[in-house]
């Protein structure tokens, strides 16, 4: 009798123990869109922008904008974007909204974390994504150059990144195509410049006699 306990007894434990051993699946969501007030810069008028919250478990993780996109069937990037404290010393608290940089998302593991994305500019940066690249217009931290840039999101270095004569700052949205997949970087000053992409080397595909190599 007693070795009939004691059986059930280790049984109900090696159960519950294999049982919280599964990892339990996670849960995530966007919220319903709502409109808030942002400003590129402090002499900007405010423009409305559309969020929406990133939650994990039915917990606000992030506060996103802009639709996410979809890298394979399980991962996905969207940009975040944050509140910060506006507020001078002698002022009652206020927040003023600022755009972030974009998040890599895996719905297994429920894990977000920021993506690196080299000379990314949060308020002028606008990154055009397929597949698993990513391509944008950066700007130098001291505000003199702009680059164009291809990014993969399993590299750490970029792709490319190449220094744009044009420094106007201006966003741009560079144009994807496939087969063979290549993107187009369009500026005020530039000609359209043209890269093939692959998962190992840019290569320029236009009639620009430039190089396509990494610059410091």
């Amino acid at each position: 009798m007693m070795k009939a306990v004691w059986i059930a007894i280790v049984s109900a434990a090696l159960v519950k123990t294999l049982g919280s051993a599964v990892t339990k699946p996670h849960v995530l969501a966007f919220g319903k869109w709502s409109t808030i007030q942002w400003q590129p810069d402090d002499t900007s008028k405010a423009q409305d922008v559309k969020v929406r919250a990133l939650l994990v478990d039915g917990k606000v993780k992030e506060i996103t904008l802009g639709p996410a996109h979809e890298v394979s069937d399980h991962i996905f990037v969207v940009q975040r974007i944050f509140r910060v404290n506006d507020s001078l010393p002698q002022e009652s608290l206020r927040w003023r909204w600022e755009k972030g940089g974009w998040l890599l998302v895996d719905r297994v593991s429920g894990r977000v974390q920021l993506l690196n994305l080299p000379e990314f500019d949060r308020s002028h940066s606008q990154v055009s994504w397929f597949r698993d690249y990513g391509a944008y217009c950066g700007i130098s931290d001291d505000g003199q150059k702009d680059f164009a840039i291809i990014v993969q999101v399993a590299r750490r270095k970029p792709l490319l990144k190449k220094a744009l004569r044009d420094s106007s700052h201006e966003p741009c949205a560079p144009a994807w195509q496939r087969n063979p997949v290549r993107v187009s970087f369009a500026t005020k000053e530039d000609a359209t410049i043209t890269f093939t992409v692959n998962s190992l080397a840019v290569d320029i595909a236009s009639d620009d006699t430039g190089t396509a190599e990494d610059e410091d």
